[in-house]
């Protein structure tokens, strides 16, 4: 009789196994149970936002700047129109898995607080929407300049106000120079006149040089906007010898390691290989050049492919965030879209401007124009106009250059927001340096709002950070 009743214990009780498997299902029914109902309270209250990353000093920099939103949830695609920014600035936007960005097309105004709103963001899935409004400050700008000195030449580093200027490279003979987001790069000419390349940090240190053709000099310095690239036109030493190269185009990485790279020739199968003008073009790996025959070329950053365009007799610019070149042709200006070589006559402006002597475009389609101002009985006066002309040819007067003084080159900030007016003051008592790139002894490069045409400040030097091109 006990052993029936042990044996009937035994088989009311669960065995070892059974008894683990039964609270497992038991668990994991809950814990699945919790899940789907946390999926479908996250579902109901829609993707959350979990960082928002922007770096306001970069974006105020260069262009490609961006804003980037991480959710807890993929996100359905965000269109364009539902992001607003404040103040407005082109831009593009891109949805990936549970990240969004918006990527800025100029670079931002300096000290300037922007509101970025993106309305209706909703899971993959579907469901509630969210609305994210970030809300972030560009720091005051700073730009570079250059002196030229009997006790050598020096570029500075300063603030808008000029009262905090910084010396940050000298040297006792420096032709020119050009910013990038990450460096300094020198064009200079040693004491037996040999030329050199120059690379620096944006402070001035960790100097290095960057390997020549050969033994020539270096003119037409500049820089991409973006990729930390530069390129220059070269000339040997001796131009009368065979086989000697003359205003050949060239181009360098400035990129750490590249100092023993030799640089790379852009060269254009068919056409005149002297170079008079080139551009970089903004955002891409393209170069717009002009040879000495007048031929209007675009090509690669290898000089493959490339594409003409004609005859031209002067390269005005190619606007930041702009595939738009304003160019010289012998019946007037023109603007080619180089992304598809369509072209159309420069806007004319609403008002009659005279003799227009250098045209800077603008990323908005519009232009800024200096020419000769005139008296009402058509004498001249002696004073130079600068004035904005809009995509539609309206026209606002900006600043006017005294008789005195001469104007030798305008710059557009790369936010579009300044305009440099590089001013040659008392022009008839200012004598020329003796410099491969001469130039006026005294030179101001005065600053001014482009809005309102109001006067920001006025400092001593050439050269700014802004130009794209030195001083011609």
């Amino acid at each position: 009789m006990s052993t029936d009743r042990a044996r009937s214990a035994a088989r009311s009780r669960p065995t070892g196994r059974r008894a683990f498997v039964l609270p497992f299902l038991v668990v994991a029914a809950l814990l699945t149970t919790l899940g789907l109902v946390g999926a479908a309270v996250s579902t109901l209250q829609g993707p959350r936002v979990t960082a928002v990353d922007v770096d306001p000093e970069a974006a105020a920099a260069a262009s490609g700047g961006r804003l980037i939103v991480s959710t807890s949830l993929p996100l359905a695609e965000v269109t364009a129109d539902q992001v607003s920014i404040t103040p407005e600035v082109p831009f593009a936007v891109d949805t990936s898995g549970r990240s969004l960005g918006v990527r800025f097309g100029l670079p931002l105004r300096d000290d300037t607080e922007y509101t970025i709103t993106i309305e209706g963001m909703t899971a993959a899935g579907g469901g509630p929407a969210t609305e994210v409004t970030e809300t972030f400050r560009t720091p005051r700008a700073e730009v570079f300049l250059l002196q030229r000195g009997d006790g050598g030449d020096t570029v500075f580093r300063t603030d808008l106000t000029g009262d905090d200027a910084e010396a940050v490279f000298t040297h006792p003979h420096i032709e020119d120079f050009r910013a990038t987001s990450r460096h300094l790069v020198m064009s200079v000419l040693d004491d037996d006149g040999s030329a050199e390349l120059i690379v620096t940090d944006l402070v001035g240190q960790e100097e290095r040089s960057l390997p020549l053709p050969g033994d020539g000099f270096v003119t037409n310095l500049q820089s991409a906007d973006r990729g930390e690239v530069v390129g220059y036109l070269y000339t040997d030493d001796d131009v009368s010898a065979e086989g000697a190269r003359e205003s050949r185009l060239y181009t360098a990485s400035l990129a750490q390691g590249a100092s023993e790279t030799p640089p790379t020739e852009i060269a254009i199968g068919g056409a005149d290989p002297r170079i008079a003008e080139w551009r970089f073009v903004p955002d891409t790996d393209s170069i717009l050049l002009l040879s000495f025959d007048g031929q209007l070329l675009l090509t690669g950053a290898d000089g493959a492919d490339s594409t003409a365009l004609g005859t031209a007799l002067s390269i005005s610019g190619i606007a930041r965030g702009s595939s738009e070149a304003v160019v010289e042709r012998a019946d007037g200006p023109a603007v080619i879209d180089l992304t598809d070589a369509s072209e159309e006559p420069l806007a004319q402006p609403d008002a009659d401007l005279g003799t227009v002597t250098t045209i800077t475009p603008m990323p908005d389609g519009g232009t800024i124009r200096s020419a000769a101002v005139f008296a009402e009985d058509g004498s001249p006066t002696g004073s130079t106009a600068v004035v904005r002309v809009a995509a539609d040819g309206t026209t606002s007067a900006l600043t006017e250059i005294g008789a005195e003084d001469a104007v030798v080159q305008t710059c557009v900030s790369p936010s579009a927001r300044y305009l440099a007016v590089l001013v040659a003051p008392g022009a008839a008592q200012n004598a020329y340096d003796d410099y491969r790139l001469p130039l006026p002894e005294r030179l101001q490069t005065r600053i001014v709002e482009i809005d309102d045409g109001s006067e920001v400040v006025s400092l001593q030097g050439f050269d700014i950070s802004w130009c794209q091109i030195p001083p011609r």
